[in-house]
């Protein structure tokens, strides 16, 4: 039996040492979750990559734009796959320099410090002069950006979040806009040892505190809350907050004293709140038209807000949407007005629910790999890769800056799945068939790897040897390896190492050190640092014979800007001012439309309460899905043991279903003017009504005659490819309007979940 780590959880398993045996939830865990189940029945599922293929047009008439996701693939040798790598790489970097190369690997492979793809690809770029890079996440880049102006950098909104212990010994409400998810609780990057979401919130309600979850759907908070579920119409919470923040203002519940020593802009806020700005007071009876909300339970609730010491915590689903820096703004805005930020308890929350790290103290840091120097300027935001791909040299805003897009001829993409990860997939595609060249290391036929040119096996981590620790985790694991590898898969470092070996880079690579010593030469280092700074821990093979190290943590009971509260002058916020901003006017002077200096109301293109909801009448939720993160290991046993006949489960209120002639357990359309998927439907009353609920994760399987309709039942063909707004250029994949019918076609094999078409007839390409 031996302990290793995924993002969602240690675990503990038996291996034959070709395969795992037996899978078990980490002893230490108090809350495991079944995702665990995955890992081993996908090891050897016949999506597995078995060995380097080339796509056969490629092979066939060389690098250039290309009918890709449509194409057999050949198989071809190591020496061979490796070859034909090193000569384009060499061939793009002579001719096109390394800005023509995008390094496009995305997080959220495999657990694993060293073998962490992102970190492999960037180092190996890196070391033939670098790549265009992304900035920022899918999941929170509207927050990255936005954040820092107005109460400070993400990363200390997120780390040093008050810790969880601390909310269910002080909190006596929590107001959580977007609820308090307990499967997005239950992963982190890079690992969970001890799920704890159910435990402090037993506590919190078990000493008398209330949770108001805020949510179109009623289980996105634990049943351990108790909570009372308000239900407003999606992509409405910010109407919802300023009419909160207005009853403040108006009753004189507002904490003047804490506004006037640490924000500014209040004023010029409370004149929009009160009309004074377009002459329209945002009470609770304006807010409940917009959110379907009563206003009397509106105006109650801010009340009880100011009489008890309140959490104002917003979920990062609310920023994955249009507009989606003016709920996290608002919500900042209404936690300050409370005068409560600095306090045990109370204040402003951003992801608690959204991601098991947000509330665990921080740790000391954990050793990484070394990535080098990037010898490239260039960037994009991470959600606009399809514009950059189809639009080389367009002008583009960011975040004050003007930008113009890099002419891509090469995407080499290392453990990620853009086609789960971004909107409009069928834009998507067309973009992937731009370049001259796409690289892909996978573990699986994803459908990225079948939108590649050049396809390598890699390995599971159950199959190499490393060492890991979550984000925010304070417990570090050796992560031995459990079996030999899949077919011919290799570890990412072993194909960089021999590719750059190709390419006259290999020492500057490799530095000499094979995987197990960079382990060995990585731990060593940290541990040196960690004993200057006072933190003694056991050498490495002490550590490597052990079950897991925990490791030091300096504030076990951390409350979120408690210093600033403490001496704002002292400790002031990472802000332009020092102070929290309610009105920025560093971004009012970038004059964005969508993106003003002060919280604000702005309508979506695509919501209930406006036109486009009488062609589209069901607002769809496009949620992380609960049977596995995101889509890895989509053809795992316990993410296939919720499919419908092999689609995506669609959830739906019975109102909306009855009025459809729809029964629970029938394979529907659902659809709009951007495309269409398949799904089997749940019928639901923890559904709003107008709402319709598909997670996204489903490997997208389009139809080869129409790549719009996704068989599988991927919501992303549904959704429109546009930013959060100009100012972050975030993705806004959350929400989108469509239509839902009973699918009167063949219910077909869905064919993502097998390998594509090989071309094995000729031996030259060997």
């Amino acid at each position: 039996m031996t302990t290793h780590l995924t993002h969602w959880g240690a675990f503990e398993a038996d291996s034959d040492g070709e395969r795992l045996t037996a899978v078990r939830p980490w002893h230490g865990d108090p809350e495991p979750v079944p995702l665990i189940g995955n890992v081993a029945s996908a090891q050897h599922h016949p999506t597995r990559i078995d060995g380097p293929y080339v796509r056969r047009g490629w092979l066939e008439n060389g690098p250039g734009p290309g009918a890709r996701g449509s194409e057999s693939f050949v198989p071809v040798s190591w020496e061979r796959a490796l070859d034909l790598l090193a000569g384009e790489l060499g061939r793009v970097y002579q001719e096109h320099g390394a800005q023509a190369v995008y390094g496009g690997s995305y997080g959220w492979a495999s657990a694993g410090r060293f073998h962490h793809a992102q970190s492999q690809l960037h180092r190996f770029l890196n070391c033939l002069g670098g790549y265009v890079r992304h900035v920022n996440s899918y999941s929170l880049g509207t927050s990255t950006v936005f954040l820092p102006y107005v109460i400070g950098d993400i990363g200390w909104v997120t780390q040093q979040a008050t810790a969880k212990t601390v909310l269910a010994e002080h909190s006596e409400l929590v107001v959580a806009f977007g609820g308090l998810s307990p499967k997005n609780a239950a992963v982190s990057p890079g690992g969970v040892s001890r799920h704890n979401m159910r435990g402090w919130i037993a506590a919190a309600r078990a000493r008398g505190c209330r949770f108001v979850s805020i949510s179109p759907l009623r289980d996105d908070t634990p049943r351990e809350s108790e909570a009372e579920w308000i239900a407003p119409r999606p992509g409405t919470d910010v109407a919802m907050m300023l009419a909160l923040a207005q009853v403040l203002d108006a009753e004189g519940l507002a904490d003047e004293q804490f506004l006037r020593e640490y924000t500014v802009g209040c004023d010029r806020f409370a004149e929009y709140l009160r009309g004074a700005v377009d002459g329209v007071v945002k009470d609770p009876e304006w807010a409940a038209a917009i959110t379907g909300v009563p206003a009397v339970r509106i105006r109650t609730l801010a009340r009880e807000m100011a009489a008890a010491r309140t959490l104002v915590t917003v979920s990062w689903s609310l920023q994955r949407a249009r507009h989606g820096e003016q709920p996290l703004w608002a919500g900042v805005a209404l936690a300050a007005m409370l005068g409560q930020i600095g306090l045990p308890g109370g204040g402003f929350g951003h992801g608690y629910g959204s991601a098991a790290s947000i509330g665990e103290p921080a740790r000391v840091p954990a050793p990484r790999l070394p990535q080098g120097r990037n010898g490239v300027d260039a960037f994009i935001p991470v959600a606009r890769i399809a514009d950059m791909l189809l639009e080389p040299g367009a002008p583009f805003r960011y975040n004050g800056r003007e930008l113009v897009y890099p002419e891509v001829r090469l995407v080499y993409w290392c453990g990620g799945n853009p086609f789960h990860h971004h909107q409009d997939l069928a834009r998507l595609r067309t973009a992937f068939g731009r370049p001259d060249t796409v690289v892909v290391h996978d573990a699986f036929w994803t459908a990225t790897a079948r939108h590649a040119d050049i396809v390598l096996p890699a390995t599971m981590s159950i199959e190499r040897d490393d060492y890991g620790v979550g984000e925010g985790d304070r417990s570090f694991f050796p992560m031995k390896a459990l079996t030999r590898p899949y077919g011919q898969a290799r570890d990412d470092y072993s194909i960089f190492a021999e590719t750059a070996e190709r390419l006259g880079v290999g020492k500057e690579f490799t530095e000499g050190r094979s995987a197990v010593e960079w382990l060995r030469y990585l731990y060593e280092r940290w541990r040196v640092e960690q004993s200057r700074a006072g933190h003694e821990l056991p050498d490495f093979d002490a550590f490597w014979a052990g079950e897991v190290l925990e490791l030091p943590v300096p504030d076990p009971n951390q409350v979120l800007a408690a210093d600033f509260r403490a001496d704002p002058a002292r400790h002031p916020l990472s802000t332009p001012s020092g102070k929290i901003e309610i009105f920025s006017a560093t971004i009012d002077r970038f004059g964005y439309a969508d993106c003003p200096g002060h919280p604000v109301w702005l309508e979506p293109e695509e919501w209930l309460g406006g036109a486009a909801a009488a062609r589209f009448p069901l607002q769809l939720v496009a949620n992380q899905p609960r049977t596995k993160l995101h889509s890895q290991l989509d053809v795992g046993a316990y993410s296939r043991s919720v499919k419908i006949s092999g689609r995506e489960p669609i959830r739906m209120h019975p109102s909306d279903a009855d009025a459809r002639g729809l029964r629970a357990g029938e394979i529907v359309r659902v659809f709009n003017e951007r495309g269409s998927c398949l799904a089997g439907l749940v019928v639901d009353d923890g559904v709003r009504a107008g709402v319709a609920q598909l997670s996204t994760g489903a490997w997208y399987d389009p139809d080869p005659a129409d790549p719009t309709f996704c068989r599988h039942g991927n919501p992303n063909v549904l959704i429109a490819d546009r930013p959060s707004s100009t100012l972050s250029q975030g993705c806004a994949g959350q929400l989108t309007l469509v239509e839902v019918e009973r699918y009167a076609g063949p219910i077909t094999e869905v064919e993502v979940m097998r390998p594509p078409p090989m071309d094995r007839m000729n031996t030259e390409w060997l």
